[in-house]
């Protein structure tokens, strides 16, 4: 990968005025689906001249129906939260190698694709949620949620989360299959319900009373200490969160991504849309619009992500990640993870 100094990188972004390239379009399948990405939309048509135009869906159906349209797709960029859904981007073929000294400057390596074919913009911690009132001793890492200790006290997504599907594929880059299997048999164990609902039930579970430990990504934490959550929000004082795994390789992290599709009839301005992004204005608004953590080191946080605290990230090559996928799926199997 070619790099480049944030300096330079910085000069480029600073370049991009609609006299350095006024004017066309980029048409953006998005699988996200939150409001507050119209400013994104909205600042690069100001800055660019470049109008956006959107269609949104599931991302399992943007990406067959990308498929199905072929080389008369519209589509130039695709855009989609989480690594397990843009290596299934990738596989499908619907995804093409750029090279852009912009974004391997800015975007660390290790959420970027090994071939350049996408490219993390935000980041979500996957942590542990625990009732402070009654867990003296939470668990401190991942493989910990196994201990039979925690026997009828965990509340976690189902094995269809693509986030439980991704950090399912990281314990076992970091532990191999025999011991994650393992894990997962003792997380089977320890439930304290049928899987269920997103990652805000699991903190409803945890808020209720229905169980003592929960698993969610940090944004929807971060949200109901921003926003009135109906059966959270008010019981803060009593959720308490550890960052897993900091005494060894980092709390794992999900994200949101891009890249521009292998069809791309508007090329040059599906890459400068991914630019764009990876600019510190775009990374601000990210992180405060929906609570995530931004790509770009050094980049500002809201109160609302920032009163979650320093901690240690797992910076392991997700693109490696993502190669897991298929064996942590046999293995929810396997253990009966519904």
């Amino acid at each position: 990968m070619k790099t480049l100094s944030l300096t330079c990188a910085a000069a480029l972004l600073s370049a991009m005025t609609p006299a350095a390239f006024a004017g066309g379009d980029v048409n953006i399948y998005s699988s996200r689906h939150y409001d507050t990405d119209e400013r994104l939309y909205s600042d690069f048509e100001e800055a660019t001249g470049i109008t956006v135009n959107r269609i949104e869906g599931k991302a399992d159906e943007l990406i067959a129906r990308i498929k199905a349209e072929g080389r008369n797709s519209p589509a130039d960029v695709v855009l989609t939260v989480d690594t397990s859904r843009l290596e299934r981007a990738k596989n499908a073929g619907i995804l093409q190698p750029i090279d852009s000294p912009v974004l391997e400057a800015r975007i660390p390596a290790y959420l970027q694709d090994k071939d350049n074919e996408w490219f993390g913009f935000t980041q979500r911690a996957r942590v542990i949620f625990y009732n402070k009132q009654d867990v003296t001793d939470p668990p401190q890492t991942y493989e910990a949620l196994a201990d039979p200790k925690y026997k009828g006290m965990v509340c976690i997504r189902s094995s269809t989360s693509t986030y439980n599907q991704t950090l399912l594929a990281a314990l076992i880059t970091h532990d191999g299959p025999e011991k994650a299997k393992e894990w997962a048999q003792g997380v089977v164990d320890n439930m304290a319900r049928a899987p269920q609902g997103g990652d805000t039930d699991q903190l409803r579970g945890l808020a209720s009373g229905e169980c003592e430990i929960a698993v969610a990504n940090t944004y929807y934490f971060a949200r109901t200490i921003r926003t009135d959550v109906e059966g959270v929000s008010d019981h803060l004082d009593k959720i308490g969160w550890i960052f897993p795994n900091q005494n060894s390789y980092g709390a794992h992290m999900n994200l949101s991504g891009a890249g521009v599709a292998a069809n791309a009839p508007n090329r040059e301005n599906a890459i400068k849309f991914l630019e764009y992004l990876s600019s510190d204005s775009a990374q601000k608004y990210f992180s405060a619009g929906n609570d995530e953590y931004p790509a770009v080191p050094g980049v500002g946080l809201p109160p609302s992500v920032a009163q979650l605290g320093f901690f240690k990230p797992d910076d392991i090559d997700l693109s490696v990640v993502a190669k897991q996928i298929p064996e942590a799926q046999k293995i929810f199997d396997e253990v009966g993870w519904k």
